[in-house]
Parts: structure tokens; C-alpha cells; sequence
């Protein structure tokens, strides 16, 4: 797959877990962020995708819906004015991980290398914040209510911000 070309050498981590959303409980990557990273148009990305369905189930691409779709525009203050007129595509780990037998691009190879180093950092993160959790739960348990707030600040920082858009839709992709 030919399209835009993305020097390798403007690809960083950070750009690229910043572009991993939760959307219906799963860590996700949107259609048009991946065809940014790989260098390409995002209706050609999704071209190799259809035209190797089989190898995409429903759990490893979705489309959103419009209400979630909204939502993200809404989130990130997407103008409505241009771009895409369909909403985007998620794919979710394992989705992005078949793409790499679907695109076969030098960039592409390279690209989906720091995208699942990117999942991996943010599990391992996830990890680590369990263990800080759980080791707060047992500093508190050991001393009196005197500290009890100076732990409930730091469980008030440590909370992720709700996502509202965790619903389950179950639709699958390629009957869109």
C-alpha cells in the first residue's frame, strides 16, 4: 500500500499511546490515527482491511456508532466542517497486530513494532497502578483515621477519568 509518506524518524511512543483510546471496555486505536502512522489514506487502510475481511472478526475491528463518535469530536474538539463524513473505525490489539499481514510496507512493519510496544507500556503501567493501589489499601489499614484523608487525595488523583463511551454495541463491522 502506497499513500502519504511519514518519516519514521517523526514517530514517537508518547504520539503513539496518545492515540490509544477505551472505548467499549477495550484499548483501541481508530482507523484514521493508523492510517496516519502508516503513511496512508485512511479509505485506502480500510480497502486492505475489506478486502481481507477474514482475517478482521468483529473483536479485532468495530465501527462507531454515532452517538460514540459524537462523543469523541465533542471530547477533542474535532471541527464538522471537513474530514470524514462516516465514522471512523477501532481496532483493538489484536486488529492492529493482523494489519501487519495486511500492510506489508517497510513503514508499516516498523510502525505496528512501536504500536504494540506502546500496548504493552500502557498494561505494564496498568500493572504498576494496581500495585501502588494496593499498597495504599494496606498503609491505610495499618495506621488510624488521622491520615485518612491525605489517602483519599491520593486515591482522588490516582482515578481515571470515566469514559462514557464503554457500551456495548455488538454490532459487527463488515455489516455496515
Amino acid at each position: 500500500i502506497s499513500g502519504i509518506e511519514t518519516p519514521m524518524e517523526s514517530l514517537s511512543l508518547p504520539e503513539i499511546e496518545l492515540s490509544i483510546l477505551t472505548l467499549r471496555g477495550q484499548r483501541v486505536m481508530l482507523s484514521s490515527d493508523l492510517a496516519r502512522l502508516y503513511g496512508v489514506e485512511p479509505r485506502t487502510l480500510m480497502q486492505a482491511v475489506k478486502r481481507n475481511s477474514e482475517r478482521f472478526p468483529a473483536d479485532f475491528i468495530f465501527q462507531l456508532e454515532f452517538e460514540e463518535w459524537q462523543n469523541l469530536k465533542s471530547q477533542f474538539v474535532i471541527s464538522s466542517w471537513g474530514g470524514i463524513r462516516t465514522a471512523p473505525y477501532a481496532f483493538t490489539e489484536q486488529g492492529i497486530a493482523m494489519l501487519s499481514s495486511v500492510l506489508r510496507s517497510p513503514q508499516a512493519v516498523q510502525v505496528n513494532i512501536e504500536i504494540m510496544r506502546a500496548f504493552v507500556r500502557l498494561r505494564r503501567i496498568l500493572s504498576e497502578h494496581q500495585e501502588i493501589s494496593q499498597r495504599l489499601n494496606d498503609l491505610e489499614s495499618r495506621y488510624d483515621q488521622q491520615f485518612k484523608a491525605v489517602f483519599d487525595a491520593i486515591r482522588a488523583l490516582m482515578r481515571v477519568p470515566e469514559d462514557k463511551s464503554h457500551r456495548l454495541y455488538g454490532q459487527n463491522w463488515q455489516q455496515g
